[in-house]
């Protein structure tokens, strides 16, 4: 097979030739369509991730393809079904190598680019607004980078969960996108500063001492911004560190306005809830059945060019999702 591997930590990773997987138990190959390209991709190479490989390995965490062969123990899967799966990396390649358990077959109605996008930005969303910050209706969520990959789908995400969506994105076009997709109101942060702007919205919504939800996958300065324009009870649902800097919390702040943080890492709650894993998937599988949830593909790579698909994501110049087309060799 044709993979894209990173020899070690901090190391550039190289399409190569590489030894075709082979399905242990409870393991099941797939022939690759399409993989999701996530900032997350960029953390695991420079050895950030919670997981570390051991050994060389590719990056991609979400695929959609046919499986090729399935192991001992494997009886819900079959060959030649057309599947979705996140597996633990190894999504830059021709073929790669899942846990059964997070295989899950497709709908007839679901194409591999869309199944590709969309399991860990959505779910993501999904979970950590429905079953971490228990959105409910009527409730106002703030939501940061609101038209990148994860942003942007938890503004479709709080919208079906029944809340008024506060939206902050930088720059015009990223914040029309916002717009597009159901946020209510729209912050650009390259031009407003956002606690005088979430204060001034929540003010003719009838909340004026702040939003109820935030959904932060940017953290640093963001973060601290959000926490002094939330309400008395709020939640803040911490996704990620986009902005390369992990805030730290002042404890003071949680205390007095009995503000929660919830720290939300999408691949161990999966992992640690099984029986909610597969309720909310299911759930999510079904809004993308029904076109509820429509992934917004901005742009779709062939294998060779994957990296120029990571840098797009390190500098921010994404809009949507980003797929690699694992098909398309040339």
């Amino acid at each position: 097979m044709k993979s894209w591997i990173c020899p070690s930590f901090g190391e550039t990773p190289t399409l190569t030739e590489w030894p075709d997987p082979v399905a242990g138990p409870g393991e099941v190959v797939i022939d690759v369509a399409a993989c999701g390209v996530n900032f997350a991709d960029t953390l695991i190479l420079q050895g950030k991730y919670q997981k570390r490989p051991k050994t060389a390995f590719a990056p991609g965490f979400e695929v959609s393809g046919t499986v090729q062969s399935v192991g001992d123990g494997v009886d819900n899967i079959a060959v030649g079904d057309r599947v979705m799966a996140m597996p633990d990396w190894g999504g830059y390649a021709t073929r790669v190598v899942a846990n059964a358990s997070l295989v899950i077959p497709l709908p007839g109605a679901v194409d591999f680019d869309s199944a590709a996008a969309f399991q860990i930005a959505y779910g993501t969303s999904w979970f950590g607004l429905k079953y971490r910050a228990n959105v409910m209706p009527g409730d106002v969520v703030l939501i940061h980078g609101a038209a990148g990959g994860v942003g942007l789908t938890a503004v479709e995400c709080a919208k079906l969960l029944g809340a008024t969506v506060i939206a902050t994105a930088g720059g015009a076009e990223k914040c029309q996108i916002a717009r597009d997709h159901g946020a209510d109101h729209v912050i650009d942060y390259k031009s407003e500063n956002i606690r005088d702007g979430v204060r001034e919205i929540t003010a003719t919504l009838g909340k004026p001492a702040g939003v109820d939800v935030v959904y932060d996958p940017v953290g640093g300065d963001i973060f601290d911004q959000s926490l002094r324009c939330v309400a008395p009870g709020a939640r803040m649902l911490l996704i990620g560190f986009a902005s390369g800097t992990v805030p730290q919390i002042p404890a003071n702040i949680l205390l007095v306005k009995n503000v929660t943080a919830i720290g939300f890492y999408f691949g161990a709650y999966l992992e640690q809830n099984p029986t909610i894993a597969q309720q909310g998937m299911a759930e999510v599988l079904g809004l993308l059945r029904e076109g509820k949830i429509r992934p917004m593909i901005s742009a779709k790579y062939p294998l060779a060019d994957a990296m120029d698909a990571l840098g797009a994501i390190r500098d921010r110049s994404a809009t949507g999702k980003l797929i690699i087309d694992c098909r398309d060799i040339s």
